[in-house]
């Protein structure tokens, strides 16, 4: 494929960066294996001892052999594909960067030689054998509709590419990379080029060897200034300057710009701003032309008495000629707006963020208030009463099991034990221990499994590549695996419940059991620590752009891409409950700095309160997707309203009020997602409405009420779903304006009234102190909600709710509570992953084309899930009657795997894989039963109690989409009356 010819919009064939299908070298710096031990048992102090196929660690323990069948990431489809055959002996020690904006380059996804689109800001790049193309593109392309999926990109078209006369590279490979920079290096022909570019730098530094540099145009350049060195010339309608050394002239011929460079080697290459002077700005600009950068750096502080961030961003010049030191820095809006210390210049960029400020200088200071966390929203309005009695028989509900886990991978295990971990601290609230210690045992039971590897343990387990610079959970899901996506998302839940967990058995969370383990998972996402070098610095966050993105390779058309922002906050929260729980400060801090650079990014990127980012044509108040060069009102699994603006709320905790920070634009939203779905939101409603409470917790009290037969997203609990809003109602809005000296805090207000809300989880009584000089007594181990004096529902008058011990001891196994009823043996597939006994509307899945051959193992499933089943087992086995249409596609098959947990511990006691069913080329209905027959199975099947079932269903086979019929039409009659 010729590499000029790459398309630019984002390709929806690629697997997504996320988590819901159906809704991203010959110098090997790498450690080996036995330094990779050495280093763990240096930073935490304790021993690591290896066996054949695990070290240990504490009490845990990791693979350090790949488990047998799984997969490692994978570059140009190779699996063998080592990154550092990619970079220079140059490039820095240790761990590669991923999930980056010039991620491409290096991981080698889509193509084995140049890599994708990098959207820098302002200006965006493509590599090729010839050089390296530019493009300032300002003119938004947008597609779709007002109403429906619909998004804007400001697409690469190229103005110019840079390169050597003669060079003829067969790749490009990366020379080194500092926080937000990257120098791509191209050898071929006997010539050399090294381009230095990055975020916010409108001048990209270039040093080449054998011949001249060479500007290539879009169309005859306008040359409005030719003087020595220096040349000034406008491509494709934007202006450019190229700097050459003193004493070197620039040429032109037709569409060619070149200079021999005085034989120095080096020059650069800058993008002007529309407007003003554009010869003024090029002298201004030259000041810093020869002054390269050779390395960006960010450092934050947390000013806990303040309850401030700052962050300063730091630039490293090298100057080629002369002594001048800084550059010029373009800042994107969530920089610009919390500014201090520097003056931008009357001029400003077009991007993809909206308008970006420029200054000059060798770094530049953001200062932002931190606004503070929960654990959970306190107990002011379900504490007593008739809503006392609701939450608490709901909690009782969830006693045989609080976690529910939808799947066995590293995404849906972390969902069921997010789930947990909310019905954990709302018990602990209402001293209902019971339940509490149901739900940390099967956070602790999970959490054990998951953190000890043994010989041959294939699932549950986690594994360090030391090659990769990264730590793999599997069964992996969403690519999490092959293309190190989504680490952020799925590992968040872990520390977040681990975090939970700690507060209540801090002997859990010591180094020398399972404290370790957890440090694993934080480091591997986002990791803190610049000395240890097995993992790349906050692989996750784009530090310069002031968010994560979610495919680890990038390879784009529009660069990398992000959907669930709410996900990524929700890793960051559980940083800050995990260092506060366990004194580890610097986990706290770097948590606090992702999570408040990361909602200012949110309010900016996703949700543009401030109507000023979007391009004014879009139509659309909300993004699902934010992807380099631009935004989608879409997903990657669903076009429903309710999920594209959903997507970027769940999980609802008490580190997401940074969702209502701004009420008014909750309405915005919300008014959105009712117009746009033709009506009130019908799937993921409890989501929906605990985003609506922030703005408007009445009326979200009043759907709830009004609806109570909604079927809960997977992660949510109808006890959590209550609580939230129920509170909120109660509470207020989220008054941000207040802060205060303790980590743990929110301000609610409500006509006018505010709740001043601190949580200790500390064994000693503190005091905290808000900014407005409020002061609250906080006692150990407590929540304390005080200021409001109306409270609808509990504790009028004002006062603290109850919040419990914490520090129980919790009872080794909790006895599952068997349902009442009568049980159904025939139950129906249904939308949302249901599985009941009774049927419903006709309707259709879609399941996703094969990835590969799957045979056997379920790759992009639809699952159903019954729980909380109490039966006798008849002695047979289950049938099945799955209605299956492929349309017209040839060779696609379907296969079922069915799962039964016998008494709801989270372990699956027998498991049954049917024979794929080969579907035909003719539309219509088809029947996949039973008779193809049992391919493999495990485990025996027993008695119910309290046990539950899933279903799998996934194409094993084939490049086309399959559709399951489901409400009252696929159906599996299980074996136990």
């Amino acid at each position: 494929m010729d590499p000029s010819i790459r398309t630019t919009g984002p390709d929806s064939a690629h697997p997504r960066e996320g988590r819901f299908i159906r809704r991203s070298r010959n110098h090997r710096r790498g450690l080996a294996a036995g330094v990779v031990i050495a280093m763990v048992a240096a930073l935490f102090g304790f021993g690591v001892v290896r066996s054949a196929e695990a070290a240990t660690l504490g009490a845990g323990s990791y693979a350090d052999t790949l488990p047998a069948g799984r997969s490692l990431p994978s570059g140009c489809g190779s699996v063998s594909t080592n990154p550092r055959q990619w970079v220079t002996a140059n490039a820095p020690a240790g761990a590669v960067p991923t999930n980056d904006w010039w991620s491409s380059i290096l991981f080698k996804k889509t193509d084995c030689a140049y890599g994708e689109p990098l959207y820098a800001h302002p200006i965006s790049y493509d590599t090729f054998g010839n050089g390296l193309g530019f493009s300032y593109n300002t003119t938004a392309a947008i597609s779709g509709t007002a109403t429906g999926v619909s998004e804007y990109h400001y697409p690469y078209v190229q103005d110019i590419r840079v390169g050597v006369a003669g060079l003829n590279s067969p790749d490009v490979k990366v020379d080194g990379w500092s926080d937000w920079t990257v120098t791509p290096y191209w050898s071929g022909g006997g010539r050399t080029m090294k381009a230095t570019i990055g975020h916010g730098l409108p001048f990209s530094y270039f040093q080449v060897t054998g011949g001249d540099a060479q500007i290539t145009t879009s169309g005859t350049p306008a040359v409005w200034s030719n003087s020595g060195a220096t040349i000034g010339f406008t491509a494709n309608g934007h202006d450019y300057v190229a700097y050459a050394p003193t004493g070197a002239t620039w040429t032109v011929s037709g569409t060619t710009i070149s200079s021999a460079l005085a034989g120095q080697g080096f020059f650069s290459v800058a993008v002007l701003p529309a407007g003003g002077d554009r010869a003024a700005l090029a002298a201004t600009y030259g000041q810093y032309a020869h002054a390269h950068v050779t390395g960006t750096r960010v450092s934050y502080a947390y000013n806990q008495a303040a309850s401030t961030l700052t962050t300063t961003y730091a630039f490293t010049t090298t100057a080629r000629q002369g002594t001048a030191t800084g550059t010029v820095i373009a800042l994107y809006p969530h920089q610009w707006n919390y500014l201090t210390g520097s003056t931008p210049l009357a001029q400003t960029y077009t991007s993809a963020r909206g308008q970006m400020k420029i200054v000059t200088g060798t770094q530049f200071r953001t200062t932002m208030k931190y606004t503070g966390v929960l654990p959970e929203v306190p107990a002011v309005g379900d504490s007593s009463g008739a809503d006392l009695t609701t939450i608490t028989n709901q909690l009782n509900a969830e006693l045989a099991n609080p976690a529910d886990i939808r799947g066995d991978d590293t995404y849906w295990t972390g969902k069921g034990l997010g789930r947990a971990a909310r019905i954990a601290e709302i018990a602990d609230q209402l001293n209902l221990t019971s339940v509490r210690t149901s739900a940390l045992n099967a956070i602790r039971t999970r959490l054990n499994d998951w953190f000890t590897a043994s010989p041959g343990k294939t699932s549950r387990v986690f594994y360090l590549n030391p090659a990769w610079g990264t730590l793999i959970g599997y069964p992996a899901s969403y690519g999490s695996d092959l293309e190190l996506n989504d680490h952020h998302f799925h590992y968040g839940y872990y520390i977040a419940a681990a975090a939970t967990l700690a507060k209540f058995d801090p002997n859990w969370a010591k180094s020398s059991q399972y404290g370790g383990m957890v440090d694993l998972l934080i480091r591997d996402a986002n990791n803190y620590d610049r000395a240890d070098t097995r993992f790349p610095y906050l692989r996750d966050f784009d530090i310069y752009a002031g968010h994560d993105w979610a495919s680890g390779h990038g390879a784009f058309g529009s660069g990398n891409n992000q959907e669930s922002s709410s996900e990524g906050m929700n890793f960051a929260n559980a940083l800050i409950q995990w260092g506060q729980a366990t004194g580890n400060t610097a986990v706290r801090d770097a948590g606090i700095y992702i999570y408040t650079t990361q909602a200012a990014a949110i309010q900016e990127y996703w949700f543009d309160t401030r109507n000023q980012n979007f391009p004014t044509t879009f139509g659309h108040s909300t993004v699902g997707m934010v992807w380099g060069s631009g935004g989608a009102y879409a997903t990657w699994f669903s076009g429903e309203p309710e999920m594209i603006q959903g997507i970027n709320m769940l999980p609802i905790t008490g580190g997401h009020f940074y969702l209502g920070d701004n009420p008014g634009y909750i309405t915005t939203n919300y008014n959105e997602l009712v117009t746009n779905n033709g009506g009130p939101p019908t799937v993921w409603q409890d989501v929906i409405w605990e985003f609506l409470a922030l703005g408007n917790g009445d009326t979200a009290l009043a759907n709830l009420r009004a609806n109570p037969g909604y079927t809960p997203e997977e992660g949510e609990s109808r006890a959590h779903t209550f609580h939230w809003i129920r509170n909120l109602a109660a509470l207020g809005n989220v008054d941000s304006s207040i802060t205060a000296n303790h980590p743990l805090t929110k301000v609610f207000s409500k006509n006018g009234a505010r709740t001043y809300v601190a949580s200790n989880i500390s064994g000693s009584a503190i005091t905290v102190t808000f900014s407005n000089g409020t002061v609250v007594n906080v006692p150990a181990g407590k929540t304390v909600a005080s200021g409001a004096q109306n409270w609808s529902g509990g504790n009028a008058g004002g006062g603290t709710p109850p919040t419990g011990n914490p520090t129980p001891t919790p009872t080794p196994t909790p006895t599952p509570t068997p349902p009442t009823g009568t049980f159904t043996a025939t139950r129906y597939l249904q939308t949302g992953g249901a599985l009941p006994g009774t049927s419903g509307t006709a309707g259709n899945l879609t399941l996703a084309a094969s990835t590969g051959n799957s045979n056997g193992t379920p790759v992009n499933p639809q699952v159903f899930v019954a729980t909380g089943l109490t039966a006798t087992h008849n002695g047979g086995s289950a049938t099945f009657d799955l209605f299956l249409d492929a349309g017209a596609t040839v060779a696609n098959g379907s296969q079922i795997r069915v799962s039964y947990d016998l008494t709801g511990n989270g372990s699956w006691d027998r498991v049954e894989t049917y024979n794929y069913f080969a579907t035909d080329p003719a539309p219509g209905w088809e029947h996949y039963t039973q008779a193809a027959g049992l391919q493999s199975s495990s485990g025996t099947l027993g008695n119910l109690s309290g046990g539950q079932v899933r279903v799998e269903v996934w194409n094993a086979i084939g490049n086309g989409t399959t559709t399951l019929g489901i409400g009252n039409q696929s159906l599996i009659r299980l074996p136990f009356s």
